[in-house]
């Protein structure tokens, strides 16, 4: 039992947040993500930037503090992932893109549509349809994110943490259910926001999205004890039934 306390002692002290650095994550993100929105619509009377942007830092916050709280180990990894040696390569430049540049591109796109008409205007009803779409994505990402422990913001076969292969959860029924779910968080974006413009950068976005699931899986299959086996009880990457 002492060993035990030892080990759960010793684990808090691996897994201490900088709560500075993730509070000033978030302020960065959500002051990133408004200005580009509001900034390139030159305006603020706009209500699809402002549903899009409460729900998706609102929805950012609560995921990674409860995160955070819950599993702490799983965040300092997404925290730190990137600065670890055995980080894939070709994942060091696709993180950028599917990350950074391609969502900013997307939100200037939208907000420039608005500002000077690109594209016309759908029914509200189809705009929420696809606002509905698109935060199930990101809540099927989310979920994925909670029971998956080895959920990291890079590519890496994480043998310092006794990386093995997640079966529960979502991952009952697709083997990326985080990459499915930011490929369906993105479309419904698309359609929410009714740009046709906007669809650029998230093809560009899905494109990089089916390369990383590709490469991630066949590293899986080569490094990772028991996730050869995993593939012949979950078949596919994203999507049942297709791929």
């Amino acid at each position: 039992m002492a060993d035990q306390g030892k080990n759960e002692v010793d684990s808090k002290e691996k897994s201490v947040i900088d709560w500075k650095v993730v509070a000033g994550r978030f302020v960065f993100t959500t002051a990133l993500m408004g200005g580009l929105l509001f900034l390139s619509a030159g305006r603020w009377n706009w209500w699809e930037g402002w549903v899009y942007l409460i729900y998706t830092a609102g929805n950012l916050i609560i995921s990674r503090v409860v995160l955070i709280y819950k599993f702490p180990e799983t965040a300092q990894e997404r925290m730190d992932a990137g600065k670890k040696e055995n980080v894939k390569k070709w994942d060091k430049y696709l993180v950028p893109i599917v990350a950074v540049s391609m969502p900013m591109a997307a939100w200037l796109i939208a907000g420039l549509d608005v500002r000077f008409g690109w594209s016309p205007a759908l029914p509200d009803s189809v705009q929420i349809a696809a606002f509905v779409v698109s935060a199930a994505g990101s809540l099927f990402s989310t979920w994925a994110m909670f029971a998956n422990p080895f959920f990291s913001s890079h590519v890496r076969i994480q043998t310092d943490r006794g990386h093995t292969v997640t079966r529960s959860g979502p991952y009952q029924f697709v083997r990326h259910p985080g990459y499915a779910g930011g490929i369906i968080c993105w479309i419904g974006a698309a359609v929410f926001f009714g740009s046709y413009w906007m669809a650029i950068p998230v093809f560009l976005t899905i494109i990089a999205l089916i390369v990383r699931t590709a490469l991630e899986d066949r590293t899986l299959q080569e490094e990772l004890p028991g996730y050869r086996e995993y593939t012949q009880e979950v078949r596919y990457r994203l999507f049942p039934g297709i791929w």
